[in-house]
C-alpha cells in the first residue's frame, strides 16, 4: 500500500496493492493496522454506498456536531472527488484537494474530520463506497455550495445534476457560525 500526502495535511490518497491475474484481481480495501501505521487512525462505524449517473454532483457535505472522517473508494466507474477544509482557524481554511478516483485503479481518498466532501461522476455511472467515523445525522448536515467562488473548485462539469438540498446549499462563509473550530 502506498499513501500519498496532499497539499493539505491530513487528506491522504491511498493506493492499495492490487493483485491481478487472468482471473481478475484481489485488493485489500481496508486493514486497520496497516491504515493506522500509514496515518489513518480512524474507527469507522458506518459504510455508505451510492450509485449515480454521469453528471451527478453530490456535495459538499459535512456534519456540525457529529463530524465524520471518510475513506472513499469507487467500485464502478470514475469520479472527481473533493475535500474542502472547513475548520475555522486552519491555515488551509477554504482550500480544497481534488483527485480522480476510479474502479480501475482502486485508489482511495481519506477525508479527515473538519472537511466537507463531495464528488461528481465522470463515467456513465459510478458506484462509490465510503466508510465513516460517525453515523449520519440528517438534522446535523452542513451543505456547502458546490460552486462557491471563494473555494473555486474547478469541477470538470458545468451543469451538474444536483439534489434539491445540494442546489440550496450555502457559501462557506455563510455557514461560519456552524463550522468546526481548529483545536490548538
Amino acid at each position: 500500500m502506498k499513501v500519498i500526502e496532499t497539499e493539505i495535511p491530513g487528506v491522504l490518497v491511498v493506493e492499495p496493492k492490487v493483485f491481478r491475474d487472468p482471473r481478475g484481481f484481489f485488493v485489500e480495501t481496508y486493514h486497520a493496522d496497516r491504515y493506522r501505521a500509514a496515518g489513518i487512525d480512524a474507527v469507522f462505524v458506518q459504510d455508505n454506498h451510492s450509485k449515480s449517473e454521469r453528471g451527478t454532483l453530490r456535495g459538499l457535505h459535512a456534519q456540525e456536531h457529529h463530524p465524520q472522517a471518510k475513506l472513499v473508494r469507487v467500485i464502478e466507474g470514475e469520479i472527481f472527488d473533493v475535500a474542502v477544509d472547513i475548520r475555522v482557524g486552519s491555515p488551509t481554511f477554504g482550500r480544497h484537494v481534488s483527485v480522480t478516483l476510479g474502479a480501475g485503479d482502486q485508489r482511495q481518498i481519506y477525508v479527515p474530520v473538519g472537511f466537507a466532501h463531495g464528488f461528481c461522476v465522470l463515467s456513465e455511472t459510478a458506484q462509490v463506497e465510503y466508510k465513516c467515523t460517525d453515523f449520519y445525522h440528517p438534522e446535523d448536515e452542513l451543505r456547502v455550495l458546490w460552486n462557491d467562488p471563494e473555494i473555486a473548485i474547478r469541477w470538470p462539469i458545468e451543469k451538474p445534476l444536483l439534489s434539491e438540498k445540494d442546489a440550496g446549499a450555502l457559501p462557506l462563509r455563510s455557514l461560519h457560525p456552524r463550522l468546526p473550530r481548529l483545536r490548538p
